[in-house]
């Protein structure tokens, strides 16, 4: 990691390892860099980085075919890791991937 002073001014507000994946990103001029944590991606946006989340990633997934249900990994994910993640957000993946009447029987 190169921007040592830009990881030390993120970890005022963020942790480790998103202060440094942001400094990285800005280093590199990423594309992209992968953030789910609302504080870090306030900060990315404010150094006009692009941003995706592990949804984002999924949702490409499903996209390409890769994989075929985002209800399936998203209660992985929840139940597995403690994911966190809003019913409002959870709705709108399974709106977009036709899923959403299969969760409201559980």
């Amino acid at each position: 990691m190169g921007n040592q002073a830009l990881v030390n001014l993120l970890r005022r507000e963020l942790h480790q390892g998103e202060s440094e994946a942001i400094a990285l990103a800005v280093e590199l001029s990423a594309d992209k860099v992968l953030l789910d944590e609302k504080e870090a991606r306030q900060a990315a946006r404010a150094m006009s980085l692009s941003i995706t989340g592990i949804v984002g990633i999924l949702l490409r997934g499903w996209q390409d075919g890769s994989l075929p249900s985002l209800r399936n990994v998203c209660d992985r994910l929840q139940q597995d890791a403690n994911f966190w993640l809003s019913p409002a957000l959870r709705t709108q993946i399974l709106r977009v991937s036709g899923e959403l009447e299969a969760d409201s029987r559980k």
